[in-house]
C-alpha cells in the first residue's frame, strides 16, 4: 500500500481535511477538542449514553446528502473517511443563528448549556431529513440526548418551532458541491489507512480486500459502528493495535430479499435493517426502536451486535428464535452456521482466526407462526436489557406444534430455553401448560445478579414474559372470535 493510502480524507463542513500521524484509537470527539480545538462538542459520558458529544455526518446518497446524528465520543476518527462532518460551530452563518439555534433561544431551551450543542445537532439532523415535524418522531430523535436542567418541554417545542423558518440553509445551497467532493474522495482509494503510534486503522471498500487484511492481521479487531468496541478505549483505556472497519464495504451494507429470507450484510445498521425486519415481524418495531438511542441505531450494526458476543445484546435472542443463520467468511472460503451455534461461552465464538461475519440470513415470516419479542430494562428507552426474550410459536388445533424461545441477559451467552420448549411442544396451549413451562425455565438458566437486576428478578420476569405471550395470544384469539362472529 502506497503513501496515498495512509490518509483519511473527509470534509469538515465544506473544507477537505487529511489525517496522517494521528493515533487511530483517537475518537472524533478527542480529535475535535484536542487537535482542532472545536470545543462546542462536549464530553459527558464517553460511552454514547448522554448525547452531549452529538455531531452530524453527511454521506452522499445518489445526488443528495443524507445526514445522521452520531456520538462522536465512541466514533474512531478514521470512520470519517469520505464523509462530511458538521459540528455546532458550523451552523451559525456570520452573525445569524441557524434556525435550529434560534428556535432554542426563542423557546428558552438552554440553561447551563452543557448539553445544548448535542441537542442542537440532533435537531439539525432531524430537520435535514424530515420535511415537517411530528411530535412523537421528534421525541424519538432527541431520545439519546440527556438534559438535567430544562425538563425537555422547551427543547421539544424548539424542535417543532424550528420549522417556521425556510428549510433551505447554507448546507442545502452547498449540497451539490459537497456531493461531488465526497464522491471524488471515495473514488481516490479503495482502502483508506491511518497509521501512527504503532497502531493502524484500515477501511477497505470491498469484501475481498477486507478478507485479505484479516488474513494478514488475524489479531485485528473489526469495527463497524463502534458502539460497543470503542468503549474498550474510552472506558477501559485499552489500546487496539489494528482496527479494520467494515463501514465502507459495499457488499456488507446490502439488504436483500429472497423468496424465503431477508439477507442482511454484516455492516447494515439498525436503522437500515429496520424497515425490512418490521415488514416481516411487526413486533420487532418496539424492540428496535428501544435498542439504544437514535445516534446508536444510526451507527450500530446487526452484525456487530452478534459479533461482539455480548450476553446482553438484544438482536441475538431474536435471531436465535427466528432460526436465523450466519454466513462466515475467511479469505475466499465461506460457511453457514445457525446463529445459536455462534456463541460458545462468554465472549467466545465459533469464529476461526481471520474469519468474519459476512451476512445474516433471517427466514421470512409464515402466516401460521406467531412471533413476539420483549425487552426488560430499567429505562424504557436507550438502556441495556436486564432480560430480552424472543418467542416463535405455531399452534395446531390448540396444541403447540412448535416453539422457539431464546433469551439474552440470562446466561453468559444468549441461548435457547430448551427445557421450557420441551414442556410446551405437543401440549395444549392453556394456562396450566404455560405455568408448568415457566417452572421448567429454571432448568435452562442460572442468571447472575448485577447492578441492572438481581438473579431472582431476572428469572421471575423472564418467566412472566412467557405468560405475557400466552395472555397476548389469548386476547388476540378472543378479538378474532368477536370480529368473526359479531
Amino acid at each position: 500500500m502506497g503513501f496515498e493510502n495512509r490518509v483519511i480524507k473527509f470534509l469538515l463542513n465544506q473544507t477537505e481535511y487529511q489525517l496522517r500521524d494521528i493515533d487511530p484509537n483517537t475518537t472524533v470527539l478527542d480529535y475535535l477538542r484536542e487537535h482542532l480545538h472545536f470545543v462546542g462538542t462536549k464530553e459527558g459520558c464517553a460511552s454514547g449514553d448522554c448525547g452531549a458529544c452529538t455531531v452530524v455526518v453527511g454521506e452522499p446518497c445518489d445526488d443528495k446528502i443524507y445526514y445522521k446524528s452520531i456520538n462522536s465520543c465512541i466514533t474512531p476518527v478514521g470512520s470519517l473517511h469520505g464523509k462530511q462532518l458538521i459540528t455546532v460551530e458550523h451552523l451559525k452563518q456570520g452573525k445569524q443563528l441557524h434556525p435550529v439555534q434560534q428556535a432554542m433561544v426563542n423557546c428558552h431551551g438552554s440553561q447551563c448549556g452543557f448539553c445544548t450543542p448535542g441537542f442542537v445537532m440532533s435537531m439539525f439532523a432531524y430537520r435535514k431529513n424530515n420535511v415537517r415535524p411530528e411530535r412523537q418522531s421528534v421525541i424519538e430523535a432527541l431520545g439519546g440526548n440527556l438534559c438535567r436542567c430544562t425538563g425537555y418541554k422547551p427543547i421539544i417545542e424548539a424542535a417543532m418551532q424550528m420549522y417556521r423558518s425556510p428549510l433551505e440553509d447554507q448546507f442545502s445551497l452547498a449540497e451539490s458541491s459537497v456531493v461531488e467532493k465526497l464522491k471524488a474522495i471515495r473514488q481516490q482509494q479503495a482502502t483508506a489507512e491511518l497509521s501512527a503510534a504503532g497502531k493502524t486503522y484500515f477501511a477497505p471498500d470491498n469484501v475481498a480486500a477486507l478478507a485479505d487484511i484479516l488474513l494478514k492481521y488475524p489479531q485485528a479487531k473489526l469495527v463497524a459502528g463502534g458502539t460497543d468496541l470503542i468503549l474498550d478505549i474510552t472506558q477501559f483505556l485499552k489500546e487496539i493495535e489494528v482496527l479494520v472497519s467494515t463501514s465502507r464495504v459495499e457488499e456488507l451494507k446490502l439488504v436483500e430479499e429472497t423468496e424465503s429470507a431477508i439477507e442482511l450484510g454484516a455492516a447494515v445498521t439498525y436503522i437500515e435493517a429496520r424497515q425490512a425486519l418490521i415488514a416481516q415481524y411487526p413486533d420487532l418495531h418496539e424492540l428496535i426502536d428501544r435498542l439504544g438511542s437514535r445516534q446508536i441505531r444510526n451507527q450500530g450494526t446487526i452484525g456487530g451486535n452478534v459479533g461482539n458476543a455480548s450476553p446482553i445484546g438484544d438482536m441475538p435472542p431474536v435471531l436465535i428464535a427466528l432460526g436465523a443463520s450466519l454466513v462466515l467468511r475467511r479469505g475466499d472460503e465461506s460457511r453457514q452456521i445457525p446463529v445459536e451455534d455462534y456463541f460458545i461461552a462468554y465472549k467466545k465464538t465459533a469464529l476461526q482466526d481471520s474469519e468474519f461475519i459476512e451476512r445474516i440470513i433471517v427466514p421470512k415470516a409464515k402466516p401460521e407462526v406467531q412471533f413476539r419479542a420483549y425487552k426488560i430494562s430499567k429505562r424504557l428507552e436507550d438502556d441495556i436489557s436486564a432480560s430480552c426474550g424472543a418467542f416463535r410459536l405455531q399452534l395446531d388445533d390448540g396444541l403447540v406444534k412448535s416453539i422457539d424461545i431464546a433469551f439474552g441477559g440470562m446466561a453468559e451467552i444468549p441461548k435457547r430455553a430448551t427445557h421450557c420448549e420441551q414442556a410446551l411442544i405437543g401440549q395444549p396451549w392453556n394456562d396450566s401448560t404455560v405455568r408448568n413451562a415457566m417452572i421448567e425455565l429454571e432448568k435452562d438458566f442460572t442468571p447472575l445478579s448485577d447492578f441492572r437486576a438481581s438473579a431472582d428478578y431476572r428469572l421471575k420476569v423472564s418467566q412472566n414474559l412467557l405468560y405475557r405471550l400466552y395472555l397476548e395470544l389469548q386476547s388476540s384469539a378472543e378479538q378474532m372470535r368477536v370480529t368473526h362472529y359479531g
